[in-house]
C-alpha cells in the first residue's frame, strides 16, 4: 500500500493515512535497515517530536526477500520480490497515525520506497504478524544481482558503509 493515500486496514485504524487519528491504537511496522537499534537512523524512531514508536521485538520474515546494499550511499533496499533472497530480520515497532505519516515522508514514499505489507515471525509470538514494510519495487535492473543479505548491519563485514542524510 503505497504512499500517503492508502488506509490501514480496520485490524489497525480503519482512518485514511495523513489524517489524526484519536483512537490510540498502534501499527506494526518491520524495520530492517538504518532505523534498527544500533544503526545510523535509529534516533528518528525514539524522538516524540515525530509521534510515538514502541518497539514490540525482533522478527524475521515469513518469506524470503532480497535485501541488498545499493546506490552511491549504500542505502540497505528490500526488494519487492518475495520469494527471492533470504528471511530478512528486523525488528517490529508498534507506531501511532502520526509516526507512520513521519515515516512516509522520511522513506520518500511512495517515490523511493513505497509501504506494503508482509508476514514476519515475532520472536516469542505464536502466530505470523502483519506489519507494514517499507520495500521498493523500481530499481535498475541490476540490483537483483547483488549479494543478498539476511540481517543488516551499517558496519557489517560487506564494507559497504552506509553514508548518512546530514553527510551527502
Amino acid at each position: 500500500m503505497p504512499g500517503p493515500e492508502c488506509k490501514w486496514s480496520t485490524t489497525e485504524t480503519g482512518a485514511p493515512c495523513g489524517t489524526d487519528d484519536s483512537s490510540g491504537r498502534l501499527a506494526p511496522v518491520f524495520v530492517y535497515g538504518t532505523l534498527k537499534t544500533g544503526q545510523p537512523n535509529h534516533r528518528v524512531l525514539l524522538d516524540g517530536a515525530h509521534g510515538r514508536a514502541a518497539f514490540r521485538g525482533r522478527a524475521r520474515t515469513l518469506e524470503p526477500y532480497p535485501l541488498v546494499i545499493a546506490g552511491e550511499h549504500n542505502i540497505p533496499r528490500l526488494l519487492n520480490l518475495p520469494g527471492r533472497g533470504h528471511r530478512v530480520f528486523g525488528e517490529v515497532y508498534e507506531v501511532d497515525e502520526r509516526m507512520l505519516r513521519f515515516l512516509d515522508e522520511f522513506e520518500s514514499c511512495p517515490d523511493m520506497y513505497q509501504r506494503t505489507r508482509l508476514h514476519v515471525a515475532l520472536e516469542g509470538a505464536r502466530v505470523p504478524l502483519e506489519c507494514f514494510v517499507y520495500t521498493t519495487a523500481t530499481y535498475p535492473p541490476e540490483w537483483v544481482h547483488l549479494p543478498y543479505l539476511d540481517d543488516y548491519d551499517s558496519q557489517g563485514k560487506h564494507g559497504l558503509r552506509y553514508n548518512p542524510r546530514e553527510n551527502r
